[in-house]
């Protein structure tokens, strides 16, 4: 999987099967780089829902990947919100790009 982020595009392995934001949370303790993969803002790395589908905080965008199938995934689509990464299963290559300035929750310093 490719992760685009701030500070260019990691590659990360992934099993298949992972939830995307497990294996971004992953990527980001086990990089040992300084490249943030998290999917979180500053505030939201503790204050979330835990992967559950109910907060909203791990919003990513796929630029390629599995197509939408969550509820939550259509309306991100016809809005143009990220999608939630707690709700999206790693079952082919992707391309993710982490969102850097989250609207509610702030930037990711």
């Amino acid at each position: 999987m490719r992760v685009r982020h701030a500070d260019g595009e990691a590659t990360v392995r992934v099993e298949r099967g992972t939830i995307l934001r497990d294996a971004l949370l992953a990527a980001d303790a086990e990089t040992g780089t300084g490249v943030d993969c998290s999917p979180y803002a500053a505030v939201t790395a503790r204050a979330n829902c835990g992967g559950r589908g109910l907060c909203a905080t791990c919003g990513v965008r796929v630029l390629e990947g599995p197509g939408s199938d969550h509820w939550h995934d259509r309306l991100a689509e016809r809005f143009g919100y990220p999608r939630l990464s707690c709700q999206i299963e790693v079952s082919e290559p992707m391309t993710v790009s982490i969102v850097e300035d989250k609207r509610i929750w702030g930037g990711r310093e």
